[in-house]
């Protein structure tokens, strides 16, 4: 079964990474892809789409990456701004996309959440890409909260990673509640919500918050089977006082 957006309309250029693309030095990502847009910033009559096919030919970005955002030039915003929108809706390449996404998620605008929300939910290519730009450019945690609720796999634990960062009272309460869906990659989080979002700090809302109570009977298992993947029970500073509370309230 398919999940998180494939198969891709480029399937057939991203079977195999072509020898050039091997032959990765750290960085290379970035490095390769900040020179290929401080080149077409530096030409004034360069066009957006001059630049998928440059951006296929190197090591994809996966996440941000800095040298991207140091790459726009201070008085290029606007330029930056809408390149970032051309490639995002329009590229017919992955790898053009998530520069079209790293370049929104240094220069973009409010109105750009959208079209960001709508590509990230193609999660696992451009969750990381999407989560930073919402998380850049969003004003609360709402935008994310909406990506984390339809993505799933590695999505999800992009998506959820970026959400335990925020350190927001509204993302802490959907952290707590419905934060593990089932998916094994969720071993990769589960001990990052329970510390980030201060489980062990809201046990006296079991009394009366059913959902709190059943997810953290789901996060607690999920802990328990995360070895080798995230934090583990036994490693959990508050498992104790989480556990017995949870089995008072069960």
């Amino acid at each position: 079964m398919f999940r998180e957006g494939y198969p891709f309309p480029d399937e057939d250029t991203h079977r195999y990474i072509p020898r050039r693309k091997r032959r990765r030095e750290p960085d290379s990502d970035g490095v390769q892809s900040a020179r290929i847009l401080a080149g077409y910033f530096a030409r004034p009559d360069a066009v957006p789409d001059e630049l998928a096919d440059a951006l296929h030919e190197v090591y994809p970005i996966f996440d941000h990456h800095d040298l991207i955002a140091g790459a726009i030039p201070a008085q290029d915003h606007e330029r930056a701004r809408r390149t970032g929108r051309w490639l995002v809706r329009t590229a017919m390449d992955r790898c053009a996309v998530r520069v079209g996404l790293a370049l929104l998620g240094a220069v973009g605008e409010p109105e750009d959440i959208p079209v960001i929300q709508l590509i990230g939910l193609l999660s696992k290519v451009f969750g990381p890409l999407s989560a930073h730009a919402v998380e850049r450019i969003a004003t609360g945690p709402e935008a994310l909260i909406w990506l984390a609720e339809r993505v799933t796999g590695w999505g999800r634990v992009y998506v959820v990673e970026t959400l335990c960062r925020l350190g927001d009272p509204g993302a802490n309460r959907w952290l707590l509640r419905q934060a593990v869906d089932g998916d094994y990659l969720n071993r990769y989080f589960a001990g990052e919500v329970a510390m980030a979002a201060g489980l062990h700090e809201v046990l006296d809302e079991f009394e009366h918050d059913p959902e709190l109570v059943e997810h953290t009977g789901r996060l607690l298992g999920v802990m328990a089977e995360s070895e080798c993947m995230g934090m583990t029970l036994e490693h959990y500073p508050h498992a104790a006082a989480v556990i017995e509370a949870h089995a008072r309230h069960a």
